[in-house]
């Protein structure tokens, strides 16, 4: 059965058909994204035999739950089995009346940074545009996010490199952006990259699009080839220049994500390069102590390490520290590789 939810209206309108009115595919829409149907005969503003017959050709196509992790500080973990039998990782993250998705674009990823647990995994299959709404819709679901008055967040930082499926990314964003479909807010939904140069130009095009985080991670070329191997294909200065190219909407900036590694890229020369590289770009830095894993042969650096670099680098730019949520079920960032905590 064709799954409806990743259908956009043109699509809707299609499958259902020459003989149906416009209205009946925006009706479709509506329920599935707006009011989260979990089944096509739930649909009650369509008739009867309509929704019999819808049900009988189409699934909603949302993910199927296989576990959740719950951690001792509120993120819960889910782990997703998508109809093919495979599976993906998505996590809520509560912080008062704010709440986070982190949802995944890929199974796997093919990056291959080498502090990251998700790396380990390589590269399965790309999801489809259905696949990563259909994450969003079921934890906001699960949880009622949409009616309990809280403000939503939507990061594509789970497993994959969401710039390496730009179109299903793409079409994902403009059916969650829409007013009419999920209805977020562009400023409520981020995209990270590795830094896929060709690919941030592309993203940039797009009318409607996330704002844009990029995993930087070393102040040298050297460090950041070492740590990410995608670098001897994109080098820093290439980085560097498609960044300083990227259009800005007026309220937006760039943001800079950088995991911090003991004794490899987390000294105070480390945060005065960073400062240097970054200076001429509209952007802030969110710093991330490493989240440790099985296999990853880094360290966490000390409170006061990454305390150190943080007031070197905020001296420039705004600079924050995040805070790792769900360390304890592997759901922290770079952690995601279906494991049991």
């Amino acid at each position: 059965m064709q799954p409806l939810v990743g259908m956009d209206l043109a699509s809707l309108r299609e499958a259902l058909g020459p003989d149906q009115p416009a209205f009946r595919a925006k009706q479709i829409y509506e329920a599935i994204y707006r009011q989260q149907a979990s089944d096509p005969i739930q649909i009650s503003t369509l008739p009867l035999e309509m929704r019999r017959d819808l049900a009988g050709r189409h699934s909603i196509g949302l993910p199927e739950i296989a576990k959740v992790y719950q951690s001792a500080d509120g993120t819960r973990r889910y782990l997703l089995r998508l109809e093919d039998g495979r599976t993906v990782e998505t996590v809520l993250m509560p912080e008062g009346e704010r709440d986070t998705i982190c949802i995944s674009t890929q199974v796997g990823c093919p990056v291959d940074c080498k502090f990251c647990m998700t790396a380990l995994l390589g590269l399965d299959r790309s999801l489809t545009a259905g696949e990563i709404v259909g994450q969003v819709l079921l934890v906001a679901r699960d949880n009622q996010l949409r009616r309990d008055g809280g403000r939503l967040n939507i990061v594509m930082m789970g497993q994959g490199e969401p710039l390496l499926n730009l179109p299903n990314v793409v079409k994902a964003t403009r059916i969650l952006l829409d007013p009419a479909g999920f209805a977020l807010s562009p400023r409520r939904i981020t995209v990270s990259t590795a830094g896929i140069v060709p690919k941030i130009a592309e993203l940039g095009a797009e009318p409607v699009r996330p704002k844009l985080a990029v995993s930087l991670n070393a102040s040298t070329e050297e460090t950041r080839r070492d740590l990410m191997p995608i670098t001897r294909k994109y080098p820093l200065k290439d980085l560097m220049a498609a960044c300083k190219a990227y259009p800005l909407r007026p309220w937006e900036k760039l943001t800079f994500e950088y995991v911090l590694l003991a004794g490899v890229n987390d000294s105070d020369a480390d945060a005065r390069r960073v400062v240097k590289l970054l200076a001429n770009l509209n952007c802030k830095v969110n710093l991330i102590a490493l989240n440790p894993g099985p296999e990853i042969p880094f360290k966490t650096p000390s409170p006061e390490r990454v305390d150190s670099f943080q007031r070197i680098v905020r001296r420039s730019l705004p600079c924050f520290v995040r805070k790792p949520r769900g360390l304890d079920i592997y759901a922290a960032c770079g952690q995601l590789k279906s494991s049991a905590p």
